[in-house]
């Protein structure tokens, strides 16, 4: 509970949106479905960036 309240309860969501979004793409990727796996599978660093740009714009702001 502590690390949720360190990181914010919308970064932890985002984060867990990430894990899930991983484990979906593996699951697609192994089971035969290897474009779709690839293609959801790159959502997830899409995501992260997202999340590390409207960091670092809110922090110029200030």
């Amino acid at each position: 509970m502590n690390f949720i309240k360190n990181i914010g309860i919308a970064n932890f969501l985002m984060l867990a949106l990430c894990v899930l979004i991983i484990i979906v793409a593996e699951y697609l990727f192994l089971t035969g479905d290897k474009l779709h796996g690839i293609f959801l599978g790159l959502w997830a660093p899409t995501l992260l960036g997202v999340m590390i740009y409207i960091k670092l714009i809110s922090r110029e702001r200030r």
